[in-house]
């Protein structure tokens, strides 16, 4: 059954940095992404990285977030710049296996992560 397990995240305060990963289970995923969710708001996509290692980011994160993959590990990964208050919420990962047409629309991915809490304080 495929697994999504994140961990990372935690408090920092706004101008820091954070990590998150994604533990994936077996399955070579064809794209794998990250979206967050504040409480009230809908849950927004952040980045996506395919098979092929191209990446798509939400123009609120461009030049501050970094989302990779460690094919051998199976670990998806987050690396979070410049963070602002309004990058707090859940994040969660997800995958698919096709990216379709909308690379960053929740509807796009079957699977899953828990969630993992990132709060970035002024």
């Amino acid at each position: 059954q495929a697994q999504l397990v994140e961990s990372g995240g935690g408090s920092v305060q706004a101008g820091g940095s954070l990590n998150v990963s994604c533990a994936a289970s077996a399955y070579s995923w064809y794209c794998l992404a990250w979206f967050r969710q504040a409480p009230g708001k809908e849950r927004e996509g952040v980045a996506r990285i395919d098979s092929g290692g191209i990446t798509v980011y939400a123009d609120s994160v461009k030049g501050r977030f970094t989302i990779s993959k460690d094919n051998y590990e199976k670990i998806l990964r987050l690396q979070m710049r410049s963070l602002k208050p309004e990058d707090t919420g859940m994040y969660y990962c997800a995958a698919a296996w096709d990216c379709g047409l909308n690379p960053l629309s929740r509807s796009t991915y079957a699977y899953w992560g828990q969630g993992t809490q990132v709060t970035v304080s002024s």
